[in-house]
């Protein structure tokens, strides 16, 4: 069962989106609400997987408000406007659905996101047999493994992120949270909305940047200023 709320200040709109979620089983709604405040309250009090998102909203849009989230759902962001696309991909959206949304376009999204969420639950059950040394992706048609002390960063690139290792890289079609939530907190921060990094193999912070080595190579990651306060405090308390 996949929880799900809509965050949308139409009432049409909402009513829509739930009529579709009523027509899949494998959808739960948990809740419909009309503004990123109602929106921000569901998602401390539910465990959410799933937020069907608009993006012209009153006080906080979409875009801003998952902005502000360190640890957001799967999002699929649902709006009139094309022009937010890129940016809504930038940010590690699901998908884009554009209104009015059909039902053959509303399942396509949907499915998407199951196939994300199986294979996080499928490299879930894989890492705990290996006593969480290691996880699997899905990559050219077949699951790989890859060893939490070999990954020096991860990047995030539309639907796909990057897995870089001394030993080279694997891209993977996932989002950024789903991977996220494989890895272990002790040793792994998102850093960016884009960059997940290997605290192990970090040599320096410098101004925004985190300095890690690559094949020899000095790499420089930003911080993101959602990121950085936190992760200055657990450095500053000694929790990694």
């Amino acid at each position: 069962m996949i929880n799900v709320i809509i965050v949308d200040d139409e009432p049409l709109a909402q009513d829509v989106l739930e009529t579709y979620i009523e027509q899949m089983p494998e959808l739960n709604l948990v809740k419909k609400c009309s503004n990123a405040l109602e929106a921000n309250d569901a998602l401390q009090k539910h465990d959410i997987d799933l937020m069907f998102l608009d993006i012209q909203m009153p006080q906080l849009t979409g875009i801003d408000f998952l902005k502000t989230l360190i640890r957001p759902p799967q999002v699929i962001f649902t709006t009139a406007y094309p022009n937010y696309a890129l940016e809504g991909f930038e940010l590690n959206a699901a998908d884009y659905l554009l209104k009015p949304i059909s039902m053959e376009r509303f399942m396509k999204a949907v499915n998407k996101v199951k196939e994300h969420i199986d294979l996080q639950k499928k490299s879930t059950q894989f890492s705990a047999a290996d006593d969480q040394e290691s996880f699997f992706v899905k990559a050219d048609k077949k699951l790989v493994r890859v060893k939490f002390a070999d990954i020096i960063y991860i990047e995030g690139l539309k639907d796909y992120v990057i897995i870089r290792m001394e030993t080279g890289r694997v891209i993977t079609l996932q989002t950024m949270k789903s991977l996220e939530d494989k890895l272990p907190e002790n040793l792994f921060r998102r850093i960016h909305r884009s960059f997940i990094v290997n605290m192990d193999k970090v040599m320096a912070i410098v101004g925004n940047m985190v300095e890690v080595s690559e094949k020899g190579q000095i790499k420089h990651l930003p911080i993101g200023k959602n990121y950085r306060d936190e992760l200055l405090d657990l450095i500053n308390q000694n929790k990694l």
